[in-house]
């Protein structure tokens, strides 16, 4: 760059030799460097040793632009793994789900008319009605001595996911039968570790369909009942409506309304014969810290040896969407085995007619936030790009939810039916 800010840009090995110091620098800060764009300098004319402008023809000078991200700790090699649990909450219309997340995860105590939900409706008819329709993404931390780190303290995902030790991502699903498909592709698609029923009194009819999912679904989960600061709320009277609920899907699990600081305990035995119960307060702050507390303790279902076999990759593809500054969609999804890594190739599909594609792995995100490795059972955004850069029009193909990418040596194929 010269004093005037024009780009005289570098030679191919000068290029080559820069972008390796840049990226052992940022190597060893904890960071990585992506190439956004590479071009042509402006002009090809270089100065001479009296200041003179003369015209260079035989060096391509190139100027390029690198993009430097810091990488979350959890993903450093020197580093330990920072813990992810996702955890789904369902429950009916008016429960109170989306203003509970918005308590749990803003710090702040609602208002009684649903301030605290505003941050987690994402369209302008949710906030219209409040009832959600779609499947919204929120995150909390724990660091090493179990505060809790929200965006009360932190302004920003990565600042969350970079102070925390466990990472807590709350995926919030519609309530309103009407959206059913949404809710089941929620528990079903993102693989949540534990599901979170929000309940409100008396007990309606969804509320009963969505703890029959969790059950068929074989999921462990736990009720919250809210809104205890409205009077209606009677402790023995709310579990034996609660049981006759449970009793009435063939559940034989014992409930318990938790409301002492024996949260170690009950978080030990809860998946395999007990249901803790909550009851919380939105407005009040009743019973938060010990919902808070709980959550801090529950530990994500432990993946199988199988997960990890190093060569194999399996990657759902839940969502696609458009970032500004990217030619090519981002994929959302959760990754069911194996590891992936930037630069990793592998195979997209199935395709129409019934064909997987080379791709290449240009970057990967997790919980907002840049990171060098996926893991399995993670949930992860990507980029990619073709393999075969060298044809005339290199594009990738038409992406959309439902397909996977698999490694290069499963071989995969398309099966129209099984038998």
């Amino acid at each position: 760059v010269e004093d005037n800010g024009r780009l005289a840009g570098l030679s191919r090995e000068e290029m080559k030799a820069s972008l390796k110091t840049l990226r052992d620098m940022a190597s060893r800060l904890g960071a990585t460097t992506r190439v956004l764009r590479e071009r042509k300098a402006n002009s090809n004319s270089v100065k001479n040793k009296n200041h003179k402008r003369i015209e260079d023809h035989n060096c391509d000078r190139r100027v390029a632009e690198v993009l430097v991200t810091k990488v979350r700790k959890g993903d450093r090699d020197d580093q330990e793994s920072v813990t992810d649990l996702r955890l789904a909450v369902v429950g009916s219309q008016d429960a109170g789900k989306s203003t509970l997340l918005g308590v749990l995860t803003q710090g702040e105590l609602d208002n009684g008319r649903g301030r605290a939900r505003l941050n987690m409706l994402r369209h302008l008819h949710e906030i219209r009605t409040g009832r959600t329709s779609s499947i919204s993404h929120e995150i909390i931390g724990f660091d090493t001595n179990g505060h809790v780190l929200n965006y009360a303290e932190m302004t920003t995902a990565e600042e969350i996911c970079e102070n925390a030790s466990k990472v807590v991502t709350f995926i919030d699903l519609a309530g309103h039968r009407k959206y059913l498909r949404t809710t089941l592709l929620g528990l079903m698609g993102y693989s949540p570790h534990h599901v979170m029923l929000v309940v409100t009194l008396p007990l309606n009819e969804a509320a009963q369909e969505h703890m029959a999912l969790c059950l068929a679904l074989r999921l462990p989960f736990f009720i919250v009942v809210t809104k205890t600061d409205l009077g209606l709320f009677d402790h023995k009277q709310t579990l034996v409506e609660l049981e006759i609920a449970v009793r009435a899907q063939g559940c034989n699990q014992e409930l318990i309304l938790f409301n002492n600081n024996d949260n170690e305990e009950l978080s030990r035995h809860y998946e395999s014969n007990i249901i803790p119960v909550f009851a919380v307060s939105s407005v009040t702050g009743a019973g938060l810290e010990e919902l808070t507390n709980f959550i801090r303790d529950l530990s994500p279902l432990e993946s199988t040896s199988s997960d990890d076999e190093p060569g194999t990759c399996l990657f759902q593809i839940d969502e696609t969407f458009r970032v500004a500054g990217l030619s090519e969609p981002v994929l959302g999804g959760l990754l069911v085995k194996g590891a992936i890594a930037p630069g990793a190739r592998l195979l997209v599909g199935p395709l129409p007619d019934g064909e997987f594609s080379p791709v290449e792995v240009l970057s990967l995100h997790r919980n907002k936030a840049p990171c060098c490795l996926v893991r399995a059972s993670q949930s992860a955004s990507l980029t990619l790009a073709p393999c075969n850069k060298r044809s005339l029009n290199p594009s990738l193909p038409h992406l959309r939810p439902g397909m996977v990418l698999v490694s290069i040596a499963d071989h995969p194929r398309a099966t129209v039916f099984f038998q």
